[in-house]
């Protein structure tokens, strides 16, 4: 089969086995990348371990936590041991807390932002540094139609999504001269793992298909397949840009 993406043999790094990251792992060793995916619940890593496995893949598991500056940059290292400087980043880190702004405390606002902003910055960071170096990168962050749309029970969530969106238009901005380019996507309604408890309650489901314009909820599959075009050697004049993958989710 033609590597037409031109991603075999690249080195990946994957902050983030569960949902979108654990597909956009998949997909990526698919296609042939050499690639270290990142996560602090085994049970994702072993998912996706698993799955690679099942389309003849290469991949190798790292358990941590990159909750901490310290740790996000002891996990870029450990990766670089393994695979060399990362050629490909995704960072697919996230949480949400569904509740109105007037019931979220100060740290329920810490945590998230945290989890969501500061680990892009940190991760960012050190894999941009060597990206730099090496002259060349790819680079590519999992943001949210929440970074555009005022959702309800959405605001830290929303407020990172937003934050990421800006952070990778600068660090675009910055490394572009150097041969690497940073964009991200902008998933939609997207069933996973994570979100189908709250899908299948009080009606979710239905309320968010209409939303949509092609009346349906995306698929993980669909988003890892933008991440791998964008971590592609298709898009290398492509950088700064959110590519919203929502069905039509942002058209109304």
């Amino acid at each position: 089969m033609t590597d037409w993406l031109g991603l075999a043999g690249r080195a990946a790094l994957v902050v983030g086995a569960g949902g979108l990251g654990g597909a956009s792992a998949v997909g990526l060793a698919a296609e042939g990348a050499r690639v270290v995916v990142v996560d602090r619940d085994e049970a994702n890593l072993d998912a996706v371990a698993q799955a690679v496995r099942a389309v003849d893949g290469k991949v190798t598991t790292l358990l941590a936590d990159v909750a901490s500056a310290e740790g996000s940059r002891a996990v870029v290292q450990d990766a670089t041991d393994l695979i060399g400087t990362p050629e490909l980043f995704l960072h697919a880190v996230g949480r949400n807390d569904r509740r109105p702004v007037l019931e979220l405390g100060d740290e329920d606002w810490q945590s998230i932002l945290t989890l969501n902003l500061s680990t892009a910055w940190w991760l960012g960071q050190e894999v941009g540094r060597r990206m730099v170096a090496a002259g060349t990168g790819r680079m590519v962050f999992v943001s949210s139609v929440s970074a555009l749309l005022a959702h309800p029970h959405h605001a830290p969530y929303a407020a990172t999504k937003g934050g990421i969106n800006q952070l990778m238009r600068v660090m675009a901005r910055e490394w572009a001269p150097y041969g690497v380019t940073v964009n991200a996507v902008g998933p939609g309604y997207v069933e996973t793992d994570l979100t189908r408890d709250y899908l299948d309650s009080e009606g979710h489901r239905a309320e968010l298909e209409s939303l949509v314009p092609a009346r349906r909820l995306g698929r993980p599959a669909e988003v890892a397949d933008a991440v791998s075009f964008l971590l592609s050697e298709r898009a290398a004049f492509i950088t700064g840009q959110c590519l919203y993958i929502d069905g039509g989710r942002t058209l109304v």
